[in-house]
């Protein structure tokens, strides 16, 4: 099992996201993400977030809100990801050239039009909700099977 956490950070009325296209064999190549990554030993997915953020895009967020938790199984093949979803609207820095990919804050009404995994554009919306959700996205060679998820 992986535990893992993404994280939305929102200026107004754009965010920002990361384009993979710089690590060699990412299993996310070409798609936009949030940002995010593995927990370390020890870590609250609080500090996992905040060190995520700051390692790929140079900012300090603070009190980054959490969403809910999504279970991906066996999402690259080798383990389930259990992932901690957050956004984040309080930051300060500036943005760093990210050893990921190219960051770039997109207005939020095109968020959806980006190159995206399937199941992104379907919980992307709930981050903007005011409730807590758990879900399961099912993939099986990079396409998305099924989903499930309850509100709360």
């Amino acid at each position: 099992m992986q535990l893992a956490t993404l994280c939305y950070v929102i200026d107004k009325n754009k965010t920002l996201m990361l384009h993979r296209i710089k690590k060699k064999n990412d299993v996310h190549e070409g798609k936009w993400n949030g940002l995010g990554g593995k927990f370390e030993p020890g870590e609250t997915p609080e500090e996992c977030v905040i060190r995520e953020v700051k390692e790929e895009s140079g900012l300090d967020i603070k009190n980054p809100h959490l969403h809910g938790i999504i279970t991906f199984p066996m999402f690259d093949g080798k383990k389930d990801w259990y992932v901690f979803m957050f956004t984040a609207n309080q930051f300060k820095g500036k943005i760093i050239d990210s050893h990921e990919g190219k960051l770039e804050w997109i207005p939020n009404d095109k968020l959806l039009h980006l190159n995206l995994w399937e199941g992104d554009r379907i919980f992307i919306p709930w981050l903007l909700q005011d409730k807590f959700f758990s879900a399961k996205f099912d993939y099986s060679n990079g396409k998305m099977k099924k989903y499930s998820v309850e509100f709360y």
